[in-house]
């Protein structure tokens, strides 16, 4: 069977259509506001006429390729492509300002090559077996998962920890905004139309991370510029390979475990695996400053996710994010019902799907290595050519996601909050965090209480809530002693 699935997957025409698809999501990562959903949207009625393994490759290339383009962008000019790549902003940028923007590329490309042959793997070895797991879970383990997501403003508050939950607070707050999600009643709307499915995350981020540093760039007299050159060589030695490796594997296996679990994303596993490197690193102080282990555990992450939301999506029905959701509309037009006996019916086909996977992050490897010299050139236009260009795309792509002016006067709006809130040494990260686990949070632990009849039990009635709960006090206890730690050495130094 395996030997079938691999004379119907290597055709000339299903190489090429996977590496157009990959050079579409790498592009359409890359540019802020211009999200890998969207190009998967656009791009999807050509598929309509396609067989299904090439149109599988085809959009899977887009998928995959999205998520590590993302990191391009957030490297490069400090502006996330995707909202995951926001934990690899944190460090990749700052390697860019230190003159290692094509070191931190390479990092990034590699990570993402690591984390998406290790879902590929999890998803060609273990789909069924690995869906049965993640079916078991409930609304109070989903609840016990967010929390856990939580924990880790914590962990990205910077000095102040008051500060963090000020600003994971307001996040909390935001996403709050718009329609009740048990109810339908309206919060916070103030009878306007425009805010009834609250704020879009795309736009949000161009705000906060795009805007904002364009707004900060205007107040600062010196030139930037000159600290964005070339330092050293973009190779990675084996020194830093040996640094990255743990960090890796364990961002790997959250991925997975992140992405089995529908509703949350590559996001979360961004964070969650930048959070376990930081508390793993014997150089905690890199992180946030220029630290390769935060960036190659960011990206391990986002990308281990792809493969993992397959798994729920074929053996369940269930997609674990908006674009498996599409992808689910594809495996439909193509008479490929999800389910057990997608395997049976048709194995072939399926398998080739599966086996793809391991191509196409392959082949995004070798595109990304030919084409980071390119984008790394970046780095050497002036910011005073680079600074409007940002500005046309972020108000493009925040014009594109809905098609609304509404939606360019919020990504303006956020933009000031982020300028205030740095002014005044808040941190931003927590307020995303906010943001992006707010809705997820408030649903599942509402339904929880209406299933429990307001009983707290619930969350320790199963052996999983039981662990996530150790898990997450666990996590605490880690930052808690770092944060004694490092406040007792900048004590000592003082």
């Amino acid at each position: 069977m395996i030997l079938d699935s691999l004379s119907l997957l290597l055709t000339v025409s299903n190489l090429i259509y996977m590496n157009l698809g990959l050079l579409l999501g790498m592009i359409f990562g890359a540019i802020p506001g211009l999200t890998v959903l969207l190009c998967i949207v656009i791009f999807l009625p050509l598929t309509y006429a396609l067989d299904p393994i090439p149109s599988f490759m085809f959009l899977l290339g887009i998928y995959c390729a999205g998520s590590y383009g993302g990191s391009i962008s957030a490297i490069l000019i400090g502006t996330p492509g995707t909202p995951h790549a926001t934990a690899t902003m944190l460090d990749g940028y700052p390697l860019a300002l230190k003159g290692k923007a094509e070191k931190a590329l390479h990092i990034a490309l590699s990570a993402s090559t690591f984390g998406g042959l290790f879902s590929a793997f999890v998803l060609l070895l273990f789909a069924p077996q690995v869906a049965r797991l993640a079916d078991k879970l409930g609304s109070p383990d989903y609840f016990l998962i967010c929390l856990l997501g939580l924990t880790i403003i914590a962990g990205v508050s910077g000095k102040s920890l008051k500060k963090g939950i000020v600003s994971g607070s307001l996040g909390l707050f935001i996403a709050m905004i718009g329609l009740d999600p048990m109810t339908g009643a309206t919060r916070y709307i103030f009878n306007n139309i425009n805010l009834y499915s609250g704020f879009d995350l795309t736009i949000c981020l161009i705000g906060m991370f795009a805007l904002s540093e364009v707004l900060k760039k205007g107040t600062v007299k010196e030139v930037v510029h000159e600290s964005r050159g070339r330092e050293g060589s973009w190779k990675i030695e084996k020194s830093e390979y040996k640094r990255m490796a743990l960090p890796s594997f364990v961002a790997a296996i959250i991925g997975v475990v992140v992405g089995l679990i529908p509703g949350t994303g590559a996001s979360e596993a961004s964070f969650f695996s930048y959070n376990s490197a930081k508390n793993m690193s014997k150089h905690p102080e890199e992180f946030g400053s220029g630290s390769i282990e935060g960036v190659a555990a960011a990206e391990t992450a986002n990308n281990a996710v792809t493969g993992a939301t397959l798994i729920p999506l074929l053996t369940l029905g269930i997609p674990g994010d908006a674009c498996v959701a599409v992808l689910l509309g594809a495996l439909m037009i193509n008479n490929l019902t999800p389910g057990s006996t997608l395997f049976t019916d048709n194995a072939v086909i399926v398998y080739a799907i599966l086996i793809g996977m391991v191509f196409i992050n392959l082949f995004m490897y070798l595109q990304g290595r030919f084409l980071t010299r390119l984008f790394a050139k970046v780095v050497s236009v002036p910011m005073a050519i680079l600074t409007p260009l940002i500005v046309v795309f972020c108000f493009a792509g925040a014009f594109s996601v809905n098609l609304s002016l509404f939606d360019v006067f919020i990504a303006v709006m956020f933009s000031l909050l982020s300028y205030v809130l740095i002014k005044l040494e808040y941190p931003i990260v927590p307020v995303l965090l906010g943001l992006v686990l707010g809705d997820t949070t408030e649903e599942n632990f509402r339904r929880s209480m209406l299933i429990s009849n307001g009983s707290a039990e619930i969350f320790f009635e199963s052996l999983s809530s039981i662990i996530l709960i150790f898990m997450t006090v666990f996590v605490l206890a880690l930052i808690i002693r770092q944060k004694y730690f490092s406040k007792k050495e900048s004590g000592k130094n003082a």
